[in-house]
Order: structure tokens, then sequence, then C-alpha cells
């Protein structure tokens, strides 16, 4: 070991080598820093004699009636990404007639003339604004709610009980013709999207039902559970949005079952919601089957796209996530 007495000189020139060794590394020279953030247009060939600027690749082989015919085909949620790609793609996806066939379909039990006069009068004739600010029901995948509760086990030669954190899942899948799908299981959404068709099994366990959507955002749902007794759910939801337009969640309101007279049902030619359309909220037509309002497992509906369904955060198991906050 050296002693604290003996002292080392170092040479100058040694330390002016570290100061610039230092400060070259410090302040390193990045030229391409400056290029972000800044646009590079394309530019004409040398020999061209014109002054306008080529078109990409992409743009020269998709003219614009063809690239119109390709994003009318896409559903509103892919049109939205594709107008991510660039900027001519976010001016071609402004085009009022993808909006208007998407208002269309998604508002068409209102009717076509329905929609027109509406769009005129309180949308100021853009299409585009009626789809972001009016509220509607997405119909290009599934609005989840995920119920987490414990449940204490059975003391058997233990000193203490087991608690388990249980997970369970109720499914909506929407149609524009007033239809929709149910289904409660404890499978994840990867798993359930393949089977929430109108051509599910029985073995699925996916029931049909009716619903209705009022101008404030209020949804009006019935469906009836086949068995022994028939029993009638009705449901009343609120549809929001995190952020415009984006109406990606249904806040749980009121869920209901009720007892119904098979004898009323099989004479009923129209669909359930209009067979209780006067019904009070506690009616039930079979003493059997008491009218119950649900108090558990009202967590708000988050929706997932089809595209997001093998992805989505809520196919995490309990381990991971024992609770998810919609927001």
């Amino acid at each position: 070991m050296a002693s604290p007495d003996i002292s080392f000189d170092i040479r100058p020139e040694f330390n002016s080598f570290d100061h610039l060794r230092s400060t070259g590394y410090i302040s390193t020279d990045r030229p391409w820093l400056k290029l972000y953030g800044i646009r590079v247009p394309p530019v004409s060939p040398f020999n061209s004699l014109s002054s306008t600027p080529d078109l990409a690749l992409i743009h020269q082989c998709l003219p614009d009636e063809l690239l119109i015919e390709i994003f009318g085909r896409m559903s509103p949620y892919t049109l939205g990404r594709a107008a991510c790609v660039c900027r001519k793609w976010k001016y071609t996806t402004r085009n009022p007639t993808l909006w208007r066939n998407a208002c269309l379909k998604t508002w068409q039990r209102n009717g076509i003339e329905a929609n027109f006069r509406m769009v005129q009068s309180l949308y100021d004739s853009s299409w585009r604004k009626m789809w972001v600010q009016r509220p509607r029901i997405r119909i290009d995948g599934l609005y989840v709610s995920r119920n987490t509760y414990i449940h204490t086990g059975i003391t058997e030669w233990q000193f203490k009980k087991t608690v388990n954190v249980v997970c369970y899942y109720r499914y909506l899948r929407f149609f524009p013709t007033g239809k929709f799908l149910y289904k409660i299981s404890p499978q994840k959404v990867k798993d359930v999207v393949k089977c929430m068709h109108l051509r599910a099994s029985k073995g699925d366990s996916v029931f049909k039902g009716d619903y209705t959507l009022s101008g404030d955002g209020q949804i009006e749902m019935a469906l009836l559970y086949p068995g022994h007794r028939y029993t009638l759910v009705r449901m009343r939801l609120r549809v929001r949005g995190t952020t415009i337009g984006a109406n990606n969640r249904l806040d749980v309101l009121k869920i209901l079952t009720t007892g119904v007279n098979g004898t009323e049902l099989g004479n009923w030619k129209g669909n359930i919601l209009e067979l209780v359309e006067d019904w009070e909220e506690n009616e039930t037509h079979d003493p059997d089957v008491p009218a119950v309002s649900h108090s558990r497992g009202l967590t708000p509906f988050v929706f997932v796209p089809f595209e997001e369904a093998d992805t989505s955060v809520l196919n995490l198991p309990v381990e991971k996530m024992d609770y998810f906050v919609p927001g």
C-alpha cells in the first residue's frame, strides 16, 4: 500500500488531454438530430421538366379512386388507424362518403330520411361530426365487464382458511339490427370472441336479446333465459367514452331478473323488449320466479375491438391483475 506522505506529480499535458476527451464526448455532434420534426418532400428527377414533386411509390400504385374504394370496405376503427399512416391518407379518410356509409349502417333502424334530417339540423351536414359526437354503440368488437370477488374456502386440517380470488366476465356484442348477444363465463376474451356470433351452439351458452338506444345514450335491453322456468333479464346501461367519440364504456345502471308466463310468451310475436315495455321494474308474471334487482357484478363494460382480443390486458390472470379499473 502506498504511503499517504508520498505524492505523484501529474504532467499538465495529461490533464488537458482528459479535459478534451470528456468535452468531446459530452458535446458530440449528431447532425441527424436536426432532421427530427422536419418533413422532407420528394423532389422530381434531375432531367424532369415538371416542377411538381413526384408521389411516393405506394401513392403511384393506388390512385385516389382506388384508395377510396378500399377505405369504403374498412371498419371505422380500421379507417382511423389508416389515417395515421401518412398525410395523404389522413386527408383521404375525410371523404364524406366513408362516414356517411358508417353512420347509415350504425343507425339503420332510424331510417335513411331521419338520419339525413338529423345530420343537416344538428351536425352542420357533416357525417364525420355526427359519427364523433352522436352517442352510439360500437359493433366492431365486444364490451367486456371483468368482475372479481373473494371467496373463502373450507378449513380442513388447517389453522387458516383458504381465500380464493374468483374472476368472471360479462360479454356483450351488439348488432345494428337491434339484436345483441350476452354471455357470462370465466373464460378470457381471446377464448370467448370465437363463439360470440349469431350461429353459436347451445353449448356455448350465448343468449340473444333485443335492445334500444335513446338519444341521451341510455340503453334498454331484455333477453330470455330458457329452461324449466323462463327467466327474463332486463338491463339498463349508459354509453360513454374516455375521449370524444370513443364510446368505449358502458356503465351498468340496473340489472333485473323477473319471471315470465310461458303462455304469454308463446302468444307473443314481437321482440322481447316490446313485451316488457309496459312492465314495472319489480313486476313479475310468474309467482315462482320473483323479481330480483342485482347489486353485484356491476363493473362497467370496457370495449375491446376484434383486432385486440388476443392482446387485451383483460386476458391477464388474477395472479398478475387481481382488479381492473375501467376508468
